[in-house]
């Protein structure tokens, strides 16, 4: 990879998978992968076993491509859904010492963006008005007129998003060579490498730098 070539990388970070995406500056793909840190537990800490985790992610990835001139680096803000305080406590103590790896290795200060707004610029065509209620009533056309489109309108409400913006990206990336397990189901690791590449797109279009 030539040392000239500017690179974005883009990151959907978790404990469990960090998808990994990564750009030439005009849109083109060059690798879409992911980092599952195996960790034997040995009596670690959980702070132990976190920072165990990142020098992973640098030994398999970032260490890898430091001399690839990757300008930009963008990472998905974590989604903070859960109940339990040490869930949303532990993800975001990871997420915060992945920038710092990412930061003191490429020398890159990663740039934000949320998932919905990752999603929304990603794939706009996703933005549509939802034509029913919650109990699944379809609305008149008065009622339709008052509606202002919503992320998977036009999907059910118990749509899988996560396997809708795999589609998104398989159909984009025709070349790529999906996992799957025994049973021929799509690991989860897809859709944290998807995730990653809907990041890097939605924030390259949000900010007007892709078409």
């Amino acid at each position: 990879m030539g040392e000239d070539k500017k690179l974005y990388l883009g990151l959907d970070v978790s404990t469990k998978t960090i998808g990994i995406s990564l750009f030439e500056e005009t849109g083109k793909l060059v690798l879409l992968t992911h980092v599952t840190p195996k960790i034997k537990l040995d009596d670690l800490s959980p702070m132990e076993i976190l920072i165990k985790k990142v020098e992973v992610f640098e030994s398999e990835f970032l260490e890898k491509y430091a001399d690839s001139n990757i300008i930009k680096v963008i990472i998905e803000e974590p989604l903070l859904q859960s109940n339990n305080v040490n869930t949303v406590a532990t993800l975001l103590r990871f997420n915060g010492m992945i920038c710092r790896s990412v930061y003191e290795t490429l020398n890159v200060v990663p740039e934000f963006i949320s998932s919905y707004d990752a999603r929304k610029y990603a794939f706009p065509e996703l933005m549509s008005i939802r034509a029913t209620d919650k109990e699944g009533k379809i609305l008149s056309e008065k009622e339709l007129k008052k509606k202002t489109p919503v992320l998977f309108g036009g999907y059910p409400k118990n749509v899988d998003k996560k396997l809708v913006i795999w589609e998104k990206v398989a159909d984009r990336e025709p070349q790529i060579v999906w996992l799957y397990d025994k049973h021929q189901n799509l690991k989860k690791e897809n859709f944290d490498m998807t995730d990653s590449y809907a990041a890097t797109l939605g924030f390259m279009r949000k900010n007007g730098l892709w078409n």
